[in-house]
This record gives structure tokens, C-alpha cells and sequence, in this order.
């Protein structure tokens, strides 16, 4: 019998659509050989989606399902909710107590990696390279001349537990300060300005099961934008070049980092993480994804079809790894 694989998307923040747009990537990418059934999540409300019009509830109890009045139980979920409660640490700690298998990183290591501010200081013990940065949370006094004098201008100034570039603004004047703040706050509970960085904009995926350890060929994104942006990253606005066109010195600094940082997290499934490499060759974080893209254009699989890797056989590693604990 195949098991029975929950696609768990939605979720409560405006990366909603995007994480829909994924799901119907992993409905192509994982293979047959699993019943793959689309779970929503949307505040109270989740439910499997088999149509339009055929949704049955979701026993939250027991994450199982009625149909046709036969309780239907699910064998894995594979989480790819961007943001709150899926990128959080929230549904892994309830997949945890219901000892529900899933696809990516445990309560730990989500709950760090989504507050951007928090995963820079933590992998910053470990050697990783970050930007300066200010942690602001609501009602905190803004000192506009700290931003400037620690931060300096131009800055980028984003929520910290955001993704998908929403409530993102890169900041050039004084006067822009306090809109961009507000701005971010709309997004999330906790923003953090941060000091620009120049260069080359990367990308490297990974994963590891109990046997292997992969690491996927870069990404090198291109964009006239100011910066890459949601609509560089969803409307086109960009060129995502896999491999990078960069020095072999540079790749290999930017694979050791992406497999430090994986085993500093204690991750699992697939991680994706975001770099600026400098014009002489430093390596500094701009972010980590514990439940990267998953749409048919995602960096994800643009870097496992450069990989000459089956994706199928990528989804039947991260899921049938899960069963060998």
C-alpha cells in the first residue's frame, strides 16, 4: 500500500500563495509511488483538498481526515508553508507530539532560522559571516542617528520573521527611516535593519539523509532591481544562472559554509541558503530556509535538475529517510 504523504500549505502570512504555488510543485516532484494529498492550513481552518469542491476536515487531534466515513491517516507530511506556523517551529512541534514524520528542520532550528536576527547571532558563534545589524521590536524607541551611525546609509531595513522580500525596503535617505520600519512591521512582530552588503547575490541548496550528503550546484541571481525582490523572484524580474559563474574558490567557500550551517542548525530535508560574496571573495549570510520554494521555477529544483539528480528520487530520500529512525 503507498503511503499516504500530506502536501501541508497556506498558512497565515502574506506568502500564502506562494506556499500554494509550491505545493503544486511538489504534486509534480514527488512520485507516484505515495498517495500525495494536499492538506490547507489557514488559521483554524485546515482541511484536505482533494477539488474545488470535494474538502474534508482535518482531525487536529490526530491529523486525520473522514472520508466517505473512513478515517484516513496520514504516514509523512512534507511542510511547505512559508512563514507562521509552518517555517516557525509551530507545526513541527505539533507534528512532533502527534510523532507525525516531516520533511524539514525540528522545532530548534525552525524557530531560529525564522527570525532572521536570531539566526545571524547564532551561526555567528560558529564562524559564519553576517552584516551588522539592530534588532527592533514594537514600541521600541527608534534612534534614527544610531541607524545611521552603526548601520550607515544605504541600508536595508526587513521584518525578521518575513520572507519572500514582503515588507523589504532598501533604504537610502534619512527620511525614508520610519516608513520603511512601519512598513516591516506590517510584516511581522520583529524588524531588523541591517548594513548593506555588495556582490555577487547566491544561493546553494542542500540536504542530508542518515547515508548521504548532497550539495546542489549554486544559483547566481541577477536582477536590475534594487534588490531581489518579490517580483524579481516571482514575476520574472531576475536571471537565475545554475552553476554560478564564479571562481572554483568561491564555490567551494560557499558549499563548506552551506554544510556548516546545516549541521550547526541540526537541520533536515532540504535547506537553502542566501549569500553575498563580496568583490575578494568573503562569504556573508543574507538568510537561511528551512522550507525553501517549491514551485517549478524555485532555485530548489533549477539546482537538482543542474545537479543531473531525478527530483522524485531527491522527495523519496527526504521522505523514506524519516521511516529509518
Amino acid at each position: 500500500m503507498k503511503r499516504k504523504v500530506a502536501i501541508v500549505a497556506g498558512g497565515d502570512s502574506s506568502e500564502w500563495q506562494v506556499s500554494l504555488r509550491s505545493a503544486s510543485g511538489l504534486m509534480r516532484f514527488i512520485g507516484d509511488e505515495y498517495e500525495k494529498i494536499l492538506v490547507t492550513i489557514v488559521g483554524d481552518n485546515w482541511q484536505v483538498e482533494f477539488s474545488e469542491t470535494e474538502k474534508y476536515p482535518i482531525d487536529k487531534n490526530d491529523f486525520s481526515f473522514v472520508k466517505n466515513g473512513e478515517k484516513n491517516r496520514f504516514d509523512f507530511a512534507y511542510i511547505t508553508i512559508h512563514g507562521t506556523p509552518g517555517e516557525n517551529g509551530i507545526l513541527q512541534g505539533y507534528f512532533d507530539l502527534i510523532k507525525m514524520p516531516y520533511s524539514c528542520c525540528g522545532v530548534m532550528a525552525a524557530s531560529i532560522t525564522f527570525d532572521k536576527f536570531a539566526c545571524n547571532q547564532y551561526l555567528k558563534a560558529f564562524g559564519v559571516n553576517v552584516s551588522n545589524s539592530i534588532w527592533l521590536h514594537k514600541g521600541d524607541e527608534v534612534d534614527v542617528e544610531k541607524i545611521k551611525s552603526e548601520i550607515g546609509l544605504p541600508c536595508f531595513i526587513k521584518p525578521c520573521d518575513g520572507g519572500s522580500s514582503f515588507g523589504v525596503t532598501k533604504v537610502k535617505t534619512e527620511d525614508q527611516i520610519l516608513p520603511a520600519i512601519e512598513k516591516a512591521f506590517a510584516e511581522g512582530t520583529a524588524v531588523m535593519v541591517e548594513t548593506l552588503m555588495t556582490g555577487t547575490e547566491v544561493t546553494c541548496g542542500m540536504y542530508m539523509t542518515d547515508e548521504k550528503e548532497v550539495v546542489f550546484p549554486i544559483t547566481e541571481v541577477v536582477t536590475e532591481n534594487e534588490f531581489f525582490d518579490y517580483d524579481a523572484k516571482y514575476n520574472g524580474q531576475v536571471k537565475e544562472i545554475t552553476p554560478a559563474r564564479i571562481p572554483v574558490d568561491w564555490e567551494n567557500e560557499i558549499k563548506s559554509t552551506t554544510k556548516k550551517i546545516y549541521k550547526a542548525l541540526n537541520a533536515k530535508g532540504i535547506i537553502r541558503v542566501d549569500y553575498i560574496v563580496e568583490d575578494g571573495g568573503k562569504v556573508n549570510l543574507l538568510e537561511v530556509n528551512t522550507t525553501p520554494g517549491m514551485t517549478v521555477t524555485s532555485f530548489i529544483p533549477q539546482q537538482i535538475n543542474a545537479a543531473n539528480l531525478d527530483i522524485s528520487d531527491v522527495m523519496h530520500d527526504i521522505i523514506e529517510n524519516e521511516f529509518k529512525k
